[in-house]
C-alpha cells in the first residue's frame, strides 16, 4: 500500500521547510504521507502494540530533530526519517530484551473472517517471520526497507549508507538465502 497522502519531492520538501519553522499542520502532513510506511516497517519486526509505540516515538523523535534535517543536502527526507525508525526499533530491541512475541494463533474476533483464510495467512506470516530471522541483518533489513515499507531502492541506499548497486545485489542475495529458508512450496520465484 503506498504512503496515504501521495506527495511530490518538491510538496514534501515544502512541507519540511515549514515545519522546521514550527508549523504543525505542515508536519501533520508529513505524518500522514509516511505514517503508513513507517508503521509497517516497525510491525513487522515487533510486536503490533509495540509497534504503534514505537511508530509514535519516531515522528516525535523527528520533531525534535527536525532542526538537524538539511533540506538541501543529498539525503531525501524520507530517507532521514528512516534513519530515525531504524535507530528506533533497535533501541527498543535493547531496551526490551525479552519481551515475547504475539502468538500467531490468537482467536480472531473479527466474524467477517473465514478462520481458514486467517489460519493460513498466519501460517504463512510465521514461515515468513522465521525464515526472516534466520538471515543475517542486512539482508533482513534490505527485505524490510524494499518490500515492506516499500521504499524505493535510492532511499534505501541512503537509510543502509551504501549505492543503489549494492542494494539491488544485496537485496537478490538475501532473497536467495530467504528461499533456502523456505519450504520448497513457498520458494520464491527468482
Amino acid at each position: 500500500m503506498p504512503p496515504s497522502t501521495p506527495l511530490s519531492e518538491a510538496e514534501l520538501q515544502a512541507l519540511v521547510v515549514r515545519a522546521k519553522e514550527g508549523d504543525t499542520e505542515a508536519f501533520a502532513g508529513i505524518y500522514d504521507h509516511f505514517f503508513v510506511q513507517i508503521y509497517r516497517y516497525a510491525a513487522f519486526r515487533l510486536p503490533k502494540e509495540v509497534a504503534e509505540d514505537t511508530t509514535a516515538d519516531v515522528f516525535v523523535k523527528a520533531w525534535e530533530k527536525l532542526h538537524t534535517y538539511k533540506v538541501q543536502s543529498s539525503v531525501p527526507f524520507g530517507a532521514w526519517l528512516f534513519r530515525i525508525a531504524r535507530y528506533t526499533v533497535i533501541d527498543v530491541y535493547r531496551s526490551r530484551r525479552g519481551f515475547d512475541e504475539v502468538p500467531d494463533n490468537l482467536p480472531d474476533t473479527d466474524t467477517f473472517n473465514r478462520a481458514e483464510a486467517r489460519m493460513e495467512r498466519n501460517d504463512t506470516l510465521r514461515i515468513v517471520r522465521q525464515a526472516l530471522d534466520q538471515l543475517p541483518a542486512r539482508y533482513r533489513e534490505v527485505l524490510l526497507l524494499t518490500y515492506v515499507s516499500e521504499l524505493p531502492y535510492s532511499e534505501v541506499a541512503r537509510v543502509l549508507g551504501t549505492s543503489e548497486g549494492s542494494v539491488r545485489v544485496l537485496k537478490l542475495r538475501a532473497l536467495r538465502k530467504l528461499e533456502s529458508f523456505l519450504p520448497p512450496e513457498m520458494g520464491l520465484t527468482l
